[in-house]
């Protein structure tokens, strides 16, 4: 692994980067709905338009990273993100009201196509790169905690650069992403490829086989991880609104407070990666007991109106939610061949990025109405989530993640015997218990 840091590092630049330029909005979308003059629902539509065309695109993205190689569309795709930052941030330079929404709107747009094929494609890359599983899930937590990372920076970085000149996050996309292209370029070496790429078709039906003989798992953990991402940033817009309105805390201090819980999200998801190891039933009851955390804070929170319970509430569910996320990453990306890897763990990312799309606007409509009823949907989100990975994943069962080796070692067992010329396999019948 020692030999692979300087490519890891370069990896996780990029969902530093990327959900720097997602996450640096919340903590100013208050501002950015008093310049722009438009309503709450429509500044978390920067939000939302964002995350949607992600959604679209990121099966293709994984696709053609299958196809093509990881790098041939991860530095198109952060090029593209840096170009949506710039439309975004020259807009609301040069524009005024209406105008100026539609541009930094459009800029959205376009940074979200360069996030599909950036941030989701990572996951599959790290997984072509090591052979051991237990290297897989640590290097996993590393990505992961440099996600969780730019979430604890963002609300301090957005809130800090909004007080020199509101619109400056949107500018900071292009610099950033160039950064990340640069160390994308030199640092990471691609494994090669052995196999002659699949076709289109070829390609598709094995998505087929796969989602059929693994889709109660994999349906299950897609519908987890939107799960998570809609409690976090619906959350994250509450409290963003709440702070400002309530209590006219607003710019660093603000952005301050905001990371908070999500200081407690990446140091959870830092050793929630390294303690899971290769073990796939410690991944699935650490990703149980972090969503119980979840639903039982929300839950608690719905009966307390206290900012203070609020915040301590959420800390802990944050915390629950970084434990989660490193052993979703990791249960999918060992559990499905490197030759579909890219586009299953891409439909991941687009459940993720449902989650992050659904947030702002259903806690914005939510937010008139009663607070135990905002909780409540949100406590009951997170149930919804631990019964599933309770119920739906099974990892000592026939259709557990398996490694992504491509053997098949799971259709039999394989033990060996001592021969007069070295050792051969035997082979059993696998045992229906």
């Amino acid at each position: 692994m020692n030999d692979k840091k300087w490519d890891l590092v370069a990896l996780a630049s990029i969902p530093l980067i990327m959900t720097l330029g997602n996450s640096m909005l919340i903590p100013i979308l208050p501002q950015i709905e008093r310049e722009l003059k438009v309503s709450a629902f429509k500044v978390s539509m920067l939000i939302t338009v964002y995350a949607v065309v992600a959604i679209l695109l990121i099966p293709i993205a994984g696709y053609l990273s299958d196809r093509f190689g990881r790098k041939a569309v991860i530095i198109p795709s952060l090029i593209i993100a840096a170009v949506g930052g710039a439309v975004a941030g020259v807009g609301a330079w040069m524009l005024d009201g209406n105008v100026a929404y539609w541009t930094i709107l459009g800029g959205r747009l376009l940074q979200g196509v360069g996030a599909a094929g950036a941030f989701p494609i990572v996951i599959p890359l790290v997984g072509d790169m090591f052979n051991d599983e237990d290297q897989v899930s640590k290097s996993l937590g590393i990505i992961e905690t440099s996600n969780t990372f730019g979430k604890v920076l963002s609300p301090i970085l957005g809130a800090a650069l909004a007080v020199w000149l509101w619109f400056l996050p949107f500018m900071a996309i292009p610099v950033l992403c160039l950064i990340s292209v640069i160390l994308v370029i030199f640092l990471v070496k691609s494994p090669k490829k052995k196999e002659k790429p699949p076709t289109f078709t070829e390609f598709v039906a094995s998505i087929r086989d796969v989602l059929k003989e693994k889709g109660r798992w994999l349906y299950a953990l897609f519908a987890i991880g939107g799960i998570c991402m809609f409690i976090l940033f619906g959350v994250l817009y509450y409290l963003s609104e709440t702070l400002e309105s309530e209590f006219g805390m607003k710019g660093v201090v603000k952005g301050l407070v905001l990371a908070i819980p999500l200081a407690a999200l990446c140091l959870f998801s830092f050793f929630g990666g390294k303690w899971i190891g290769k073990s796939k039933p410690r991944m699935k009851w650490l990703g149980f007991a972090g969503l119980v955390l979840v639903t039982v804070s929300l839950g608690v929170i719905g009966i307390f109106d206290n900012i203070y319970v609020v915040l301590g509430l959420f800390t802990l569910g944050s915390a629950g939610v970084g434990a989660t996320l490193p052993c979703l990453d990791a249960l999918i990306t060992e559990g499905v061949d490197k030759k579909q890897r890219g586009t299953i763990t891409g439909l991941f990312s687009s459940m993720r990025f449902i989650g992050v799309s659904l947030g702002p606007p259903v806690v914005s409509l939510l937010i008139g109405t009663q607070h135990f009823w905002l909780f409540g949907v949100l406590a009951a989100s997170g149930a919804i989530g631990a019964l599933l990975t309770l119920f739906a994943v099974k990892p000592n069962k026939g259709d557990q993640p398996t490694s992504g080796s491509g053997h098949k070692q799971d259709e039999r067992h394989i033990d060996r015997i001592e021969t007069s010329r070295g050792y051969a396999p035997i082979r059993r019948k696998k045992s229906p218990l």
